[in-house]
């Protein structure tokens, strides 16, 4: 089974346990990888859709793997029970639709020892919504794979566990900057370099068009700044 760096990230981080899920499987390749390395007894692939349930399926016999992979059709966390799964995986959606997701379930999300999220979009709705909301932060970390940086949390459902970050600590995790992580620098650099593009977009002088540029230059200040520190 070839895997992308991806992949394998999203691997690393999925502790031992008795049963994991994972939504949105597409393909099956997390489950797969979990019960292949024995870090799981138990694995559920559930998605919206049949046809991506049909190709894990597949790569499940090409892999060897038997009862142990069940495969369920139905959208976010409607397939599980509640407390069936000890960890849930989330990968390859926008991060405003993993919100939509948690929000959709939650007694179901409370009842799971911690999730995986990596979205592919939009990281920074969904860091805001984790932190706004009731979820311990236990990791987060940063992946670089054909190009496209990837942010995962790691998280569980904690009452009373908020809390507010200045808005440009939703883009940018004060985790990631703390610690110093190794991709860092490149990431604040792809981020300025975004932003640098959106200014060259905006042509206009009305009012508004001023107050967005002014807006994307005080981020690009701010993270240069953190760059700085790092």
């Amino acid at each position: 089974m070839e895997l992308s760096k991806r992949l394998k990230f999203i691997a690393k981080h999925i502790d031992k346990c008795k049963s994991i899920a994972d939504i949105g499987t597409d393909h099956g390749y997390v489950p797969l990888i979990a019960l292949e390395r024995e870090l799981c007894e138990k694995a559920i692939a559930c998605d919206i859709n049949k046809d991506p349930l049909d190709k894990a399926r597949l790569n499940a016999v090409l892999e060897g793997i038997g009862d142990e992979l069940e495969f369920r059709l139905g959208g976010g966390f409607e397939p599980l029970n509640i407390s069936e799964a000890n960890e849930v995986v989330i990968a390859g959606m926008g991060g405003n639709l993993i919100r939509d997701v948690l929000e959709a379930d939650m007694e179901k999300v409370k009842s799971v020892d911690y999730l995986i999220l990596v979205p592919a979009q939009n990281p920074e709705v969904l860091r805001e919504y984790l932190y706004k909301n009731n979820y311990e932060i236990i990791k987060e970390d940063l992946c670089l794979d054909e190009g496209i940086y990837y942010e995962l949390f790691k998280v569980r459902s904690a009452e009373g566990q908020t809390t507010e970050l200045d808005s440009i600590y939703y883009e940018i995790s004060p985790i990631l900057l703390r610690s110093k992580h190794s991709l860092m620098k490149d990431f604040l650099q792809n981020k300025i370099d975004e932003y640098n593009k959106i200014l060259g977009f905006i042509t206009e002088a009305t009012v508004s068009a001023n107050k967005r540029r002014e807006e994307i230059k005080e981020k690009i200040s701010i993270i240069t700044s953190m760059l700085n520190y790092l």
